[in-house]
């Protein structure tokens, strides 16, 4: 008769598995964060043996999702093929985009669109216009809600308590001596914000970087995300940010929904 493994034998290689998987992630990270490395410098700076990470990598470049030069080894193209097709997968994702190129042209500025995800915000579509200047985000970046203006356009649209579910998992951390810290301000900061149906960021993320968004739904009043336009404070002020600004993005995204609603 044909023995089975026992119960502990299943839990303990589930358990190697999954520890396996959190290996092969924080490896991924690693060389994301160090644009490349070699094997001694992830094992030193991860703690793993050099065997354990010299297989792991083996394995991802086996399937082309690390390549190497010489020593180093690097993340390969394929997550752009992964990424590509996830972001192609979100709802109005083609008419997003081009909403997003038209505003960049129309206002030369730095337009960006940005959802949720587990309580931080991505951006899922940028481009810079004429005049616009780079910021330190890129397609795929993960930021902080409360930092940005499209963050805090999404936070004041999701229920309290998925608030603060978010403000307890990831913290309020302060990128400049502008960002919003305190839970009752960010309290108040979104009460306005879902008074006015406008988000700023005064140099709350980047100093010196002035940021307006206007948030966009669903049929159902889910909020999807964000879209934003940045530039440089000298230039984003006064009746361009309070008032022609916001005026463009709400007409934008108020297009944006009805073609999403109904296509």
């Amino acid at each position: 008769m044909a023995s089975s493994r026992s119960e502990d034998d299943e839990r303990g290689s589930g358990t190697a598995a999954v520890q396996s998987v959190g290996t092969t992630l924080a490896l991924i990270e690693a060389l994301q964060e160090r644009n490349g490395a070699g094997v001694t410098t992830l094992a030193d700076d991860l703690g793993y043996s050099k065997s354990t990470v010299h297989k792991h990598l083996a394995t991802l470049r086996s399937e082309d999702f690390v390549v190497k030069n010489g020593d180093v080894y690097s993340l390969g193209l394929r997550f752009l093929d992964v990424g590509g097709q996830v972001r192609a997968n979100f709802r109005g994702a083609d008419r997003i985009k081009q909403k997003v190129r038209a505003l960049s042209q129309q206002t030369g500025e730095l337009v960006q669109f940005i959802t949720e995800e587990r309580g931080r915000p991505i951006v899922l579509y940028r481009e810079v216009g004429t005049n616009g200047v780079n910021s330190r985000t890129r397609v795929g970046k993960r930021l902080y809600l409360h930092q940005i203006a499209a963050g805090k356009a999404i936070l004041a649209n999701l229920p309290e308590a998925r608030v603060t579910e978010i403000v307890a998992r990831h913290g309020l951390p302060r990128a400049t001596d502008a960002t919003i810290t305190n839970r009752a301000a960010l309290g108040e900061e979104l009460a306005t914000i879902r008074e006015r149906g406008v988000s700023y960021s005064l140099g709350e993320s980047t100093r010196g970087l002035n940021a307006v968004a206007v948030p966009m739904f669903a049929p159902d009043d889910e909020v999807l995300g964000a879209c934003v336009i940045s530039g440089p404070s000298h230039r984003l002020r006064g009746q361009l940010l309070e008032e022609d600004l916001p005026s463009v993005l709400l007409g934008a995204v108020n297009e944006l929904e009805l073609n999403i609603t109904y296509e």
